[in-house]
């Protein structure tokens, strides 16, 4: 992935203030970083499946969409699958639709997308070549090596945040770093999405979960740009992510929200939840052609909704351990359906979600290898956007501030790994071999001495001494330099610069809805 110049999109109408943030400056004191940018993939993806085995994965899919159908809960987004000329019953929530009609609705939606967070600096592209982090999302509990494992809390959320912020290989947020059980679920999103906007200047994830949530996510994420509804709705600035209950159902929570964020013209991220062996037949195939018929059922709904609205392609496809039920992460199997999974986007034409992953209950070995699989699996098929990149434990029941750190430093080796290679003359040091002869060394040349700096990726993590070395500076092993590392990087957080007007208006806003009750706890 080469570093390339961030996006830059249209000023919208209805802005009350722009202001350019300072992006590049380093965050994290002495800690070698890359600069803050936007990664591009160098190399051709992965594809595992030939042209016909492609085409035989999508007819398959085609065949369950129209034969078999999908399962929609939710009453308007029925009617207007049926308006578009879908097979609606009276007396079943089942949809069908013909392959001609999801095809033409599919090409409707766009292959690349610009979102804009509140810094514009932070732009990013979801699509063609570029690629994407965010980090861990969603788990109900916290680990540290200082307080074991609990039940996550705000101080946990907002510190992890304070992270997400400080290293420049994260790039958006994927939702809630660890969920804050501590706030009442009724308010917990206003406290949340406030967090958020003003402990991170990176693009914001919503939780697509009913009216309430999704609309006043909406209206932060507005607030937080100085935008009016007008100018909100001109361009992507959030995107949520929902899951269909698989095999073959979409609830309507998720719908609900996904609806009412597409009319707006924000990003929806379409993920089946396919666990091979589980909720999808245990063949790769199988899953992925159930993954990919559940993920286009939902595209064409919002496509009908908002025609061009801003869709992408969202994969989860892994297997269980047969003997226990339990999801397995980071195997072959996962790698595999990660790069399936990005021809069938590819297919499409549509930008492609997928994840860093690991099932290990602790930060060890398997964690690393794991993940360090997962994210192969991403890297070699050119995923575009990665959730769960730093942090995840557990199969996603456990945010580790060390696994962060763990992953960020995987997350910068791949990034400069995709760095293309430049073969010039001067890249090719024919008088520096020169100089240097059979019986010299490169160490002092001068070819070395004015690159050293910026020849080689710079680890935060790695201790490459000699065991003697090593053990008289105190032994200190990669989990215990990741703590440190982590209180560190805390220790020099910064709060990125918000308007005062601007939060004294969240301010209000959050106020204001607790005061209304929030959103309520059942559907």
């Amino acid at each position: 992935m080469m570093e390339s110049d961030q996006p830059s999109s249209a000023t919208p109408s209805g802005t009350r203030r722009r202001r350019k943030n300072r992006t590049n400056a380093p965050t994290s004191g002495h800690l070698p970083q890359l600069p803050w940018g936007q990664p591009q993939y160098a190399d051709a993806p992965t594809e595992p499946l030939d042209a016909e085995g492609v085409e035989r994965v999508h007819d398959a899919a085609m065949q369950i969409l129209e034969e078999i159908g999908i399962d929609f809960l939710h009453d308007e987004a029925r009617e207007i699958l049926k308006q578009a000329g879908c097979d609606v019953r009276t007396d079943s929530v089942t949809v069908r639709m013909d392959r001609a009609l999801v095809m033409e609705q599919i090409a409707r939606a766009p292959k690349r997308i610009v979102l804009t967070p509140r810094n514009e600096d932070r732009a990013l592209v979801f699509g063609e070549a570029y690629a994407a982090f965010g980090q861990v999302a969603s788990p109900p509990n916290v680990s540290d090596l200082d307080h074991g494992r609990r039940v996550g809390h705000r101080a946990d959320y907002q510190n992890l945040l304070r992270l997400t912020q400080s290293f420049n290989c994260i790039h958006f947020n994927g939702g809630y770093p660890v969920e804050p059980v501590d706030l009442h679920p009724s308010i917990r999103h206003l406290d949340c999405l406030f967090d958020m906007l003003t402990l991170t200047d990176k693009l914001v994830h919503a939780y697509a979960l009913g009216v309430e949530r999704i609309e006043d996510a909406m209206v932060m994420v507005r607030i937080a740009a100085g935008l009016d509804e007008t100018g909100f709705a001109e361009t992507p600035r959030m995107f949520t992510n929902i899951n269909s209950s698989s095999p073959l159902k979409h609830d309507w929570p998720m719908l609900d929200g996904a609806m009412r964020l597409a009319k707006q013209n924000q990003l929806v991220i379409v993920t089946p939840f396919t666990l091979a062996g589980a909720m999808a037949p245990i063949t790769l195939a199988g899953a992925i052609a159930q993954q990919t018929a559940e993920c286009l059922a939902a595209i064409v709904l919002l496509q009908l909704v908002r025609p061009g609205a801003p869709v992408a392609y969202g994969s989860f496809t892994s297997n269980v351990d047969m003997k226990s039920g339990a999801p397995a992460f980071g195997t072959p199997e996962y790698c595999r359906a990660t790069q399936m999974s990005g021809q069938m986007a590819r297919y499409y034409g549509l930008p492609w979600r997928a994840s860093n992953a690991n099932a290990t209950n602790c930060v060890d070995a398997q964690a690393t290898w794991e993940s360090a699989s997962s994210l192969w699996a991403c890297s070699s098929a050119n995923a575009n956007i990665i959730y769960h990149a730093a942090g995840w434990m557990e199969g996603g029941l456990c945010a580790s501030f060390e696994k962060l750190v763990i992953d960020c430093e995987m997350l910068q080796q791949f990034i400069h790994y995709h760095q293309p290679v430049s073969v010039t003359e001067e890249d090719l040091a024919l008088e520096a071999i020169r100089d240097v002869g059979p019986s010299g060394h490169f160490l002092g040349a001068d070819h070395t001495q004015e690159r050293y700096k910026t020849a080689f990726y710079s680890p935060f993590l790695s201790d490459w001494r000699n065991f003697e070395s090593w053990e008289q500076a105190g032994a200190v092993a990669t989990p215990q330099r990741a703590n440190r590392i982590f209180k560190e990087m805390l220790a020099r957080y910064e709060t990125p610069p918000m308007d005062a007007g601007v939060r004294e208006a969240l301010e209000d806003f959050v106020e204001r809805r607790k005061r209304e009750g929030g959103a309520p706890t059942d559907f």
